[in-house]
């Protein structure tokens, strides 16, 4: 089975880089021709390009909802996003939209994505650290994914 493990984010964007430095602590951790462990600034459409011919993705990212603690961690999957199917451009085309897209055009998509989400604070400054928060959250973060990596 061929998993990928997929930090995602802005390297410079304070919070929006949790999602890096997840998975950059989880480097060299697992059998690497069992999972690939990368970090990727891209969205939309542009994600399918790394997803296809794994079975299973674990994506770690920044997230921001209403009523969350800032530094909490979410588990969820790509059902918990509820968004429209129509964008306005292929930029603004959602996880949801883009892996529909995949299935659609017959492309090899992974058969279990999981969403690891840590609620962040700064998505807008420039900076390559976290929010105390948030950088507090990153190693509980870095056990969940490898807890889920290591569940299969």
């Amino acid at each position: 089975m061929k998993n990928l493990v997929l930090g995602l984010g802005n390297p410079i964007l304070s919070d929006d880089s949790v999602g890096f430095h997840v998975v950059q602590a989880l480097k060299g951790r697992f059998d690497e021709e069992q999972v690939t462990v990368m970090e990727s600034d891209l969205a939309g459409l542009s994600l399918l390009d790394l997803l296809v011919g794994y079975d299973r993705v674990i994506i770690v990212d920044s997230i921001q909802t209403v009523a969350g603690k800032v530094g909490q961690v979410y588990r969820l999957g790509p059902d918990d996003f509820v968004t429209p199917r129509h964008a306005v451009s292929p930029h603004d085309v959602s996880l949801a939209t883009a892996l529909e897209l995949g299935k659609r055009l017959g492309l090899e998509m992974p058969k279990e994505i999981v969403i690891f989400a840590i609620e962040v604070q700064d998505v807008i400054n420039f900076g390559e650290k976290c929010t105390p928060e948030v950088e507090q959250a990153i190693p509980k973060a870095v056990e969940m994914v490898a807890e889920e990596v290591e569940s299969h």
